[in-house]
Order: structure tokens, then C-alpha cells, then sequence
């Protein structure tokens, strides 16, 4: 068999999609469209998920993390694998940037760099921190709190100083599993959505706004929510790559999620490095850029045939 040049990561759920189910046929879909554009530059591509034991990784050139989306459900198998083949391949985006990017305290480092993030408080497993303590503290009328290590909405809840109280108990059994982070709730998420720009290579690409269903915050398509095209203006543009360029280094792809409070105000929600979905359905061209970055980043060598 001829060496793999690029095996595109998901999931056990997902290593073979059912179609007929549309959130994998919107699965099949993205990774079809990034797969075909990396095979028509002469790369041999697979697909297979991250737990699958009949890899070898050291007879492949690089690993693209596309629906890795149990990483956080399964973060110590998860983990060990990651060291082990991150030891035998090369990963996109670069397995420093990931491992950084796991952990949602980076948001604490890029606004040290000077990226406007939504206000957030982190607190440490087994802090004795309370809800109320951390709304009373930052004035706060509203907040939603979540792990630091997360995805899909996963113990997320959105409280206020009247409902904070309710919460309190599930907040701390959260709190003595693992460290959470609190942020500031921005009504912009229910009344405009969160618009989430595609840079690729530092350039933006494409954009798209999600909004959340009728008494919902969660703007996730598996939760109900809504996904629109979306055309970003030159400061929607610049606001997004800013937020890469201050990564540690520049990722190959990165989905950035953020509000717009008003004109040119922006706050970074989340900057998705590891397993974003990137919307390449909105824009094909987009998967040709990745693949183009890819190949570039590869270099000389000559592709598996």
C-alpha cells in the first residue's frame, strides 16, 4: 500500500457517517470536500478516526484534526494518544497549538495579548468559589458557566443573580471534578448570534452566523440551533485575524467565534483551533485554501502515488 500522506481525524461515531442522518451527512459532507482538494494535489488521503488501533502512525506524513468531537468526553484516552502520535507524525494544526488550545485558559493568554475576550473569571478544581461570590464580585447580572475543557455545550448553564442560587450545587460538584470558567453573558448571542469567521493561513476565508432557537442561548446546530451565510466587513475581517496572529504560532486553520456588542466591538468567544467545524459547505473554496496551505507546509517531498 502506498504510504498515507494525510489521514483526515474523526471519531469512532463518525468513522463511516450515515448519510441518510443530515449532522453526518454535514460531516461527510466537509470532510469530502477538504479530502478531494488534498487528493487532486496528488496526496493519498484517509479517514479514520483518532481511536482507530490500526494506524500507523509512523507510515504517515501528517494528521489533520477535522471531528475529533469526543476528545473532551474521552480526555485521558484522548491524551495518551495524542503524545504517542504527535511523537510519530505531524499534526495540523502543530500539536503544541492544540495542546494549548484544549485547555479554554488560553482565552486568559490571548486577551494578555491584547484580543478583546468575553470577561471571564477561571476557577481552579476544587476552589471553594461560589456563584454568587463571582457574580457579586464582577457585577455580573447574567453569566453562563462551563468546563475549561469542553465542547458541544457540554455543562454549560446560563444563570443570573435570581437563578445563581439554584445553581449552586451543580456549580460545585463541576468545580470538584474539574476547573470551570464563568463568563459575563452577552445578550448579543440571543439577539444578533455569534458570528464565527474561517482563517485560514491567516487570511479569512468565509464567514457564518449561528443563532440559537426560540428560548435558547446555545447557538449549536445539534441544539437546535440556526446556521446563516454571512459576509464579514473589513473590521470583522481584521478583528479575526488579530486573534490568530496572537496565537503562539500561526495555526493553519482556526474558526474564530465572537459578538458584536456595537460597531467595531467585538469580544472573542472562543478562538477553535483543535476540532472546529468549518463550514466549507458554505465555501468550497475555503477547502482549497486548507489544502493548499497543507501542501505547502509539507514541503518537497514527493506524494505517495
Amino acid at each position: 500500500m502506498p504510504r498515507t500522506d494525510v489521514v483526515i481525524l474523526t471519531e469512532d461515531r463518525y468513522a463511516t457517517p450515515n448519510t441518510a442522518h443530515w449532522y453526518e451527512q454535514q460531516i461527510a459532507t466537509e470532510d469530502g470536500l477538504v479530502a478531494d482538494a488534498l487528493r487532486a494535489r496528488g496526496l493519498h488521503v484517509e479517514r479514520r478516526s483518532w481511536a482507530d488501533p490500526e494506524v500507523d502512525w509512523r507510515d504517515t506524513r501528517c494528521a489533520l484534526f477535522r471531528s475529533t468531537w469526543d476528545y473532551f468526553d474521552r480526555f485521558d484516552a484522548f491524551s495518551r494518544w495524542f503524545d504517542q502520535a504527535a511523537a510519530q507524525t505531524r499534526f495540523f494544526n502543530d500539536a503544541a497549538t492544540l495542546r494549548w488550545n484544549m485547555d479554554k485558559r488560553y482565552l486568559a493568554a490571548l486577551r494578555e495579548a491584547g484580543v478583546a475576550i468575553v470577561p471571564t473569571v477561571y476557577v481552579a478544581r476544587g476552589d471553594a468559589t461560589t456563584l454568587g461570590d463571582i457574580l457579586a464580585a464582577q457585577g455580573w447580572p447574567e453569566a453562563v458557566f462551563k468546563p475549561v475543557v469542553s465542547g458541544a455545550a457540554r455543562l454549560t448553564y446560563r444563570v443570573d443573580t435570581t437563578t445563581a442560587a439554584a445553581h449552586e450545587a451543580i456549580f460545585a460538584d463541576c468545580v470538584a471534578a474539574e476547573a470551570m470558567m464563568v463568563q459575563a453573558f452577552e445578550p448579543a448571542i440571543v439577539s444578533d448570534g455569534e458570528l464565527s469567521l474561517i482563517v485560514i493561513d491567516g487570511v479569512t476565508t468565509h464567514a457564518i452566523r449561528k443563532t440559537a432557537k426560540a428560548g435558547d442561548f446555545r447557538v449549536q446546530d445539534d441544539h437546535g440551533g440556526t446556521v446563516h451565510a454571512h459576509t464579514p466587513d473589513a473590521a470583522e475581517c481584521a478583528f479575526a485575524e488579530a486573534a490568530v496572529r496572537a496565537c503562539p504560532e500561526l495555526p493553519v486553520y482556526a474558526r474564530v467565534d465572537f459578538v458584536r456588542r456595537g460597531p467595531g466591538d467585538y469580544r472573542l468567544m472562543e478562538l477553535e483551533l483543535l476540532e472546529p467545524e468549518l463550514f466549507f459547505r458554505f465555501h468550497p473554496p475555503a477547502a482549497e485554501a486548507l489544502a493548499e496551505a497543507i501542501v505547502r507546509r509539507l514541503g518537497p517531498s514527493a506524494p505517495a502515488v
